[in-house]
């Protein structure tokens, strides 16, 4: 694994996690993480359960023991780590969005798509697809059960950045983090539009702002969301957005609107998400993770309503590795499922999902709306990438 800090932690558990709970045809060993500061990455490396550690990734890669790279790190290393993993046979997972450009992530794809030939696996971290109750809107929605869709609307709300003094962290820098609320969060609930309906955004309109233009600079290295300022200290440009907005069409005529933001003040980490149809409708609030919100309007009128599906039933996605019905499960499970999805599908020969194909209609997505943005908010086409969203 490349990086160490928030989403090395949630990684890492899972790695160490995800054979306990489910049974694989492969065993799970956490050989090596690698960190850019030597003491900070022994001292992860420790606590959470890795075998050795290094602070040079191109070492990990050439590693004849490591069969799969997880990178964990900020956007700006994302290609040049998983173009090199990928060239040296390596397995990869790569956290989300999958880079800082269109460009790069085109490059990522191509990489993938020739290490595919030689039965090199790839795949993107969009965890929030691995959550049940998500998983099983999916299925519904494949099944027929809302119906034609008419309308997607979601929003991720964070307030992590409102106070003007906190620091300068890589989050809030275009040259390492590609863009702001937009990228970080927004992404997650474009992929899951895309996902959930199995269709794509063909056109958008957005804006965004950025609300504290600059901001004390760190004193020292930080990671996480948890970082904190020091009185006086120098300050920088913010170069990425606050918050961005956008509406959107889908190819088979579905209309949406999005929200992401980091200045929802007093949201913490609000992802909701509504889906209507012409049949039916369905809600999903990431801080009722095990639930899910279902109207089937094709009951009589006096008998509809949204009722709650508690997603927590062995035949429910996932959850038969769990707990016995009623026992919720939480936040850092959807990275064990994703693990082990990849897992079966490396040692199963087929591509894991969503692919960097379906990252990259992502990337497209993303890379209209700053565009529209910058545009006075003009409606931006997305073109089509390599490969449509996947659908399993």
């Amino acid at each position: 694994m490349v990086g160490h800090a928030f989403m090395g932690t949630v990684h890492s558990q899972a790695w160490r996690t995800v054979n306990h709970a489910f049974d694989l045809p492969a065993q799970v060993e956490l050989a090596a993480v690698c960190g850019r500061d030597h003491e900070r990455v022994a001292a992860a490396a420790q606590r959470l359960g890795w075998d050795t550690h290094l602070t040079d990734w191109r070492e990990l890669v050439a590693r004849d023991d490591i069969d799969v790279i997880d990178i964990c790190t900020p956007g700006d290393s994302h290609a040049k780590i998983a173009i090199a993993a990928l060239e040296a046979g390596k397995h990869v997972l790569c956290e989300k969005p999958l880079a800082n450009s269109v460009e790069e992530a085109r490059a990522m794809v191509a990489a993938a798509d020739k290490a595919r030939q030689a039965g090199v696996r790839s795949a993107c971290g969009f965890n929030y697809r691995r959550v049940p109750a998500l998983s099983l809107l999916r299925n519904m929605i494949e099944g027929g059960r809302l119906g034609r869709i008419r309308h997607v609307r979601a929003a991720y709300l964070q307030d992590w950045i409102t106070d003007p003094d906190f620091p300068l962290v890589w989050r809030l820098r275009k040259e390492v983090a590609g863009s702001g609320a937009l990228g970080d969060i927004g992404a997650h609930i474009i992929d899951l539009a895309q996902y959930l309906t199995g269709d794509r955004l063909t056109g958008v309109c957005g804006l965004s702002e950025t609300f504290v233009k600059e901001r004390p600079l760190p004193g020292a290295p930080t990671g996480g969301l948890s970082a904190q300022g020091a009185d006086g200290a120098p300050r920088g440009e913010v170069t990425v957005d606050d918050a961005s907005l956008f509406l959107g069409r889908f190819a088979r005529g579905a209309l949406a609107s999005f929200e992401a933001t980091r200045f929802a003040t007093g949201r913490r980490n609000a992802l909701r998400l509504e889906i209507n149809g012409s049949l039916g409708s369905a809600a999903f609030d990431l801080e009722r993770l095990n639930e899910l919100e279902f109207l089937d309007a094709t009951q009589p009128v006096a008998e509809q309503g949204f009722r709650r599906i508690l997603v927590t039933e062995p035949e429910h996605p996932y959850m038969a590795a769990w707990w016995p019905p009623g026992h919720i499960i939480g936040y850092e499970h959807t990275f064990t499922h994703e693990v082990r999805d990849l897992v079966e599908a490396i040692v199963s020969e087929r591509d894991p999902r969503p692919s960097f194909a379906d990252a990259l209609q992502v990337q497209l997505v993303l890379d209209a709306v700053e565009r529209s943005a910058a545009a006075g908010s003009a409606w931006t086409p997305v073109p089509a990438g390599d490969d449509l969203p996947a659908t399993a």
